[in-house]
């Protein structure tokens, strides 16, 4: 053993010289101290995750090394003659990047109209050149076409110029933006506000910016798209219940918190998550029970008023205003600027902290660029008018009335949604799924699938009936859209409805002769069906 070992340390005398060389030379390296200290505290927390380490870097040498151009058999490059390549790129066909679009696919694009010139209660058509009402474009105060709001636009658009340039974070806001931000919540009576450049992103970045892993979301089956959204990227432990229903919500309420107990788990951060209007079918949620609720059960609100902002209420603010409820009571109050103020973006409202806190984990603010100046003030022009004219507001209310009336007496379709929500959803009155807790069946809250209660309605055939009915309004003046989907992308599939968006920039006369002549569609479509 002496001998062996006699034999070897000349060998290992030479290999810790080297060692020691190499690591004075490490050192020399800038950062070097950073990059050892890593290793080291890694190494002793996590020896796996050193040996996984090396195995990557091993892998990523190698894999820079290895040329992918090259004959194994010969170890040369293979070249290809000019007529060979060629060939080879005639021969060559690219996969379709989407599945060809089928003809109804094909028609529905083709059905959508083009203005010409500016939107509007009274846009051009760019195809027939004919001047339609528009009741199709969220326009509810009328401030579409407004012109001093123009001019302001304008004026801005001069001094700023047209992009912000950057995320708000570093230099995208300037000083309009921040006084949107406290237009918004002085109208709304709130601490502060804070402002998202787009208002479909809004939404889905204000629940993940609060809502995480191990979380409580209650949710109504119904939510929109955005929400949809949002609680996905949360990835926190959701509970349903059934739509615009708080009997069913407070069951829900009560079933988690028996479950926390049951498990013995400590409590954590519980929201409940809903709309004001709803999109899919303007009913209206309420607002006062459900602040009872959440006071009761010790929850958080976050609500979206995305179409209630700017279209209920004296002036306008919202479901706040419409039930006479503190805007404090709610938690995060969202809304749309593009919706209620016709400009762009969203926002949400609410305490110093809620706003404060976006500011770094709301994903949307951060890494998006901020809205153009010119887009900021007509935001917070749109709120000067709704707070100087409420009579805008008391208009768009006889409006939807004037709507309902008359088309609450055409035979053929079910009107649906609050009588006072500014869009007015109907469909075909066929046979459909019913509502689970309204037959007295309850519901699971851990899907968002209410249970199969009655039959079910033909979404493509019903779908292009109410496109029939579209297409004819539009060629007799007036331009309504079907409630478009994602289908196969939202949670729950919704009926087809055709939605019907009533504005106060037309009279109640216009309203109720464009009304007459959706209804006159329904009857040709309807009665060429029955022929």
């Amino acid at each position: 053993m002496s001998a062996g070992n006699a034999t070897l340390e000349p060998l290992l005398t030479w290999l810790t010289l080297i060692l020691a060389q190499l690591e004075r030379t490490f050192y020399k390296v800038p950062g070097s101290a950073v990059i050892a200290r890593y290793v080291r505290s890694s190494h002793q927390n996590d020896p796996g995750r050193t040996v996984l380490e090396l195995i990557l870097i091993v892998f990523a040498v190698r894999t820079l090394m290895q040329s992918r151009s090259r004959d194994k058999s010969e170890g040369k490059l293979i070249k290809f003659s000019e007529k060979e390549i060629d060939e080879l790129i005639d021969e060559w066909t690219p996969e379709p990047l989407s599945a060809p679009l089928t003809e109804w696919e094909q028609r529905d694009l083709a059905s959508v109209p083009v203005i010409a010139g500016p939107n509007g209660p009274k846009p051009k058509i760019l195809s027939t050149g004919k001047t339609v009402i528009n009741l199709a474009s969220y326009n509810f105060a009328g401030l579409a076409g407004n012109e001093h709001i123009k001019e302001r636009a304008i004026e801005t658009l001069r001094k700023y110029g047209l992009g912000s340039c950057g995320p708000p974070g570093f230099y995208g806001t300037v000083d309009v933006h921040l006084e949107l931000e406290r237009d918004i919540a002085d109208f709304l009576g709130t601490e502060s506000a804070i402002l998202y450049s787009q208002g479909f992103v809004t939404i889905s970045s204000v629940i993940p910016a609060f809502c995480k892993r191990g979380d409580i979301i209650v949710a109504d089956r119904a939510v929109n798209f955005a929400i949809q959204k949002g609680i996905q990227i949360s990835r926190s432990t959701v509970r349903w219940y059934d739509h615009n229903d708080l009997k069913s919500l407070e069951d829900v309420l009560i079933s988690v918190e028996k479950d926390r107990r049951k498990r013995g788990t400590p409590i954590t951060r519980r929201f409940i998550i809903t709309e004001g209007i709803f999109e899919r079918d303007g009913e209206i949620v309420d607002l006062p029970k459900l602040i009872e609720l959440k006071h009761k059960y010790k929850y958080r609100l976050i609500l979206d008023e995305s179409i209630s902002f700017g279209s209920v209420g004296r002036t306008g603010r919202g479901l706040t205003e419409l039930y006479n409820v503190p805007a404090s009571q709610v938690d995060m109050l969202v809304g749309s600027v593009a919706n209620g103020l016709c400009s762009a973006g969203g926002f949400c409202a609410g305490s110093t902290i809620v706003t404060e806190h976006q500011r770094i984990n709301g994903t949307s603010f951060v890494f998006s660029a901020s809205m153009p100046p010119l887009l900021a003030v007509a935001g917070s022009e749109g709120i000067s008018f709704l707070r100087n004219t409420p009579s805008a507001l008391t208009s768009l209310q006889e409006n939807v009335r004037a709507v309902r009336a008359v088309l609450e007496k055409t035979e053929g379709i079910a009107v649906v949604g609050h009588r006072a929500s500014p869009i007015v959803h109907f469909h075909l009155k066929i046979p459909c799924i019913a509502n689970g807790s309204a037959n007295g069946i309850a519901t699971n809250p851990t899907t968002v699938m209410p249970p199969p209660t009655g039959p079910s309605f033909d979404y493509e055939a019903e779908e292009k009936i109410l496109q029939d009915i579209v297409d004819d309004a539009l060629a007799n003046g007036v331009f309504i859209t079907r409630a478009k989907r994602l289908r196969g992308q939202e949670m729950v599939e919704t009926r087809p409805t055709v939605r019907i968006v009533v504005t106060a920039a037309l009279t109640k006369k216009e309203i109720e002769k464009a009304a007459g002549v959706v209804k006159g569609s329904v009857a040709k479509v309807l009665g060429k069906r029955k022929a």
